[in-house]
C-alpha cells in the first residue's frame, strides 16, 4: 500500500492529467480516466446540500461518457471556447488498499476567441470534485466524480466536461 504522501501525489498527478486532457481538447481520452462502470455527475451546490438528485450532467458509465464525447466532437454546434482548469491539492480520505476518496477544489476559466468573444476570459465554473478512485491498477482511475458547482448559474450551456 502507498504511503499517504505517495497517494496524495498520485491523485494530484491524476488531476493534472485530467485538466490537461480537457484543456487540450483531448476529449477522446477523457473517458479513459474512469473505470468502465464509473459515474460522472455535475450538480449544483444547493441540490447537493439538500440531497436532491437532479444534476446538470449525469453519465452512468464510461460508454455514456464516450457518447458525450461523440456529441461534443461530432454533433453539437456551438461558438468555440477554450477552458483552463485550475485544480487545487486533493484532500485524500478513506484509504484502503483498493480505493480512496478525495475532495479537490477547482475553477474553470473559459475564453471565447475571436471577435464574438473578444478573447475575454471569465470564470465558467468553480466548485469541488468529490471523487472515488480505484487504486487496483498502475495508476488511479475514477469510479465516481461528482462536480459540485458553487455557481448558481452556468454561463450559456455546459458542453465540455468540468
Amino acid at each position: 500500500m502507498q504511503t499517504e504522501m505517495q497517494l496524495a501525489f498520485a491523485i494530484n498527478q491524476f488531476n493534472a492529467r485530467y485538466a490537461a486532457c480537457l484543456d487540450e481538447r483531448d476529449f477522446a481520452n477523457w473517458p479513459k480516466l474512469f473505470t468502465h462502470q464509473a459515474r460522472y455527475q455535475v450538480q449544483g451546490r444547493e441540490n447537493h446540500a439538500r440531497n436532491l438528485p437532479l444534476c446538470l450532467i449525469d453519465l452512468e458509465s464510461q460508454a455514456m461518457m464516450q457518447d458525450r464525447v461523440y456529441g461534443i466532437t461530432q454533433t453539437i454546434y456551438h461558438a468555440p471556447y477554450y477552458t483552463r482548469h485550475i485544480i487545487g491539492h486533493a484532500l485524500v480520505t478513506d484509504v484502503t488498499s483498493a480505493e480512496c476518496k478525495a475532495t479537490t477544489n477547482f475553477c474553470v476559466i473559459r475564453t471565447k476567441p475571436g471577435a464574438a468573444g473578444h478573447g475575454v476570459s471569465e470564470v465558467y465554473a468553480a466548485g469541488r470534485y468529490i471523487d472515488s478512485f480505484d487504486l487496483s491498477g498502475e495508476a488511479p482511475l475514477l469510479t465516481h466524480r461528482l462536480c459540485v458547482l458553487d455557481s448558481e448559474n452556468v454561463l450559456n450551456s455546459m458542453i465540455y466536461p468540468i
